[in-house]
Parts: C-alpha cells; sequence; structure tokens
C-alpha cells in the first residue's frame, strides 16, 4: 500500500490533501493517487478490506483501482463517460460503462459501495444515493462524499463566484477564459446540499450511519456538522460511512 506522509488524522493530513487538490489540474494521477490510499485509510477504520468485493461508482479512468487491490480488495468500477474513463490510460478488467442513476449490478451484489465526488454532478442525487443502498448486500458498507454546494470548492472550476449564482458564474468563466467550464452548472453541476443528505440518511431505515465528516478536516471538525448554515461552508466535503441493514 502506498506510504501516506502523514500518520494521524490532524492538521498534517489537512494540509497535504489542500495542497495536493491545487495541483490536481496538472497532476491528477497524483491527486487521485493520494485521495484513493486516503480512502483507503479512512475505510480500514469501520472494515477489512481483504477479499471485499467494491464498487467505485464513477471511478473515471481507474485511478482508485491500485489503492483497493493493494488493500486486498476485489475492485470493479462503473463510470458513465468513455473520455473518463480513458483518460488514465488504464486498460483492465473490471470497467463498466454506466450511470450511477441506474447502477448494472444486481440487488445486494456488492460488499461495500464507494463514491467520490460524483454525487454533486448527477441530476437527481437521492436516485443515485438509492441505487448505492440498493446495490449494496446488507451489513455491507456505503462511503458517500462530494462537494456541497456552498463550500468554497462547491463551484469547482467557477468558484468561488458560484456564491453569486451558478449560472452566473458560468457566464462569468466563459467571459474570461474564452470557452464553458467543464462542470456546467444545470447541466453537469448541481447544488447539493449537507443538510438535505443528512436528512435523506436518517429517514432511510435500511441504513445506519455510521460516521458522517467533512472528509479533508481533522477529525475534531466532525461538530460543524451540528451547526447549520455553517456546515455548508465549513464542511467542504462530506463524507459519510454508512451500513446496510
Amino acid at each position: 500500500m502506498r506510504t501516506l506522509p502523514y500518520s494521524g488524522w490532524g492538521l498534517s493530513r489537512s494540509k497535504t490533501l489542500f495542497l495536493a487538490h491545487r495541483k490536481e489540474p496538472v497532476d491528477p494521477a497524483g491527486f487521485y493517487s493520494l485521495i484513493a490510499a486516503d480512502s483507503v485509510r479512512q475505510l480500514m477504520r469501520y472494515t477489512s478490506l481483504t477479499g471485499q468485493l467494491v464498487l467505485d461508482v464513477g471511478g473515471g479512468p481507474g485511478y482508485f483501482r491500485s489503492a483497493f487491490l493493494d488493500a486486498g480488495a476485489r475492485y470493479v468500477w462503473v463510470e458513465p463517460d468513455v473520455s473518463e474513463m480513458e483518460a488514465g490510460g488504464i486498460e483492465v478488467p473490471g470497467r463498466v460503462r454506466g450511470s450511477a442513476l441506474d447502477l448494472p449490478f444486481l440487488s445486494g451484489s456488492v460488499d461495500l459501495c464507494y463514491t467520490s465526488n460524483v454525487l454533486e454532478h448527477v441530476p437527481d442525487p437521492w436516485r443515485m444515493c438509492s441505487e448505492l443502498v440498493r446495490v449494496t448486500r446488507p451489513g455491507g458498507l456505503i462511503f458517500l462524499s462530494y462537494t456541497n454546494w456552498l463550500s468554497p470548492w462547491g463551484g469547482h472550476e467557477t468558484a468561488p463566484w458560484h456564491y453569486l449564482g451558478g449560472d452566473r458564474a458560468a457566464a462569468r468563466f466563459e467571459r474570461r477564459k474564452g470557452q464553458a467550464p467543464k462542470n456546467i452548472y444545470g447541466r453537469t453541476l448541481f447544488p447539493v446540499s449537507v443538510a438535505d443528505t443528512l436528512s435523506w440518511a436518517r429517514r432511510r431505515a435500511d441504513v445506519e450511519i455510521l460516521d458522517a465528516m467533512p472528509r479533508y478536516l481533522p477529525d475534531w471538525a466532525k461538530v460543524i456538522l451540528k451547526v447549520p448554515g455553517a456546515r455548508e461552508i465549513v464542511t467542504w466535503n462530506l463524507a459519510m460511512v454508512l451500513r446496510k441493514r
């Protein structure tokens, strides 16, 4: 497994992850391999990955594959966009083309359903969330992480101007760059709040929330999730670990 440049769950980890995020446009493989190793480390707080079948929903080119295999998991990933799937030049078994809104997998067929930074890119986030639950076996885990809309990076490359409105931010980007942003508000980028996601999970009788956290912040920052309003900005990226009943 990749050796991470930090050992705890404090400020050193947060600093490393945020610095790596700044380099993502020029070194996506480096950034996502770090996030993959960190994700495996997070998941191992709740379960052993050895022998588990992991489904990565929205896995893009498969940057997370090596980290999960190194942890002893069996790994498959689903991705709707062919260009994203081929971006990393990874030609290996386990790639499936399909939609997160209608996963091409049987109900209860995977041990762990993992998704990172996908929920904000689908037009019906609760349908996607329901699909994650459907394909996971009873007793299995669901790791759901996404960038919430009111976080500093909520507008992605149009941030922080998304605070003035998604359409306005996209128009400003196009004026300045001479091209439309990759993530277009209302088409490939949608506002999802921390409050709504927590509420969705609490309403489900078939899942138990094992943990919820600001993904890139220290463990002690979890308390912010109890503060309406502030959590929408400070959380930055919400991560939840659910167990299917």
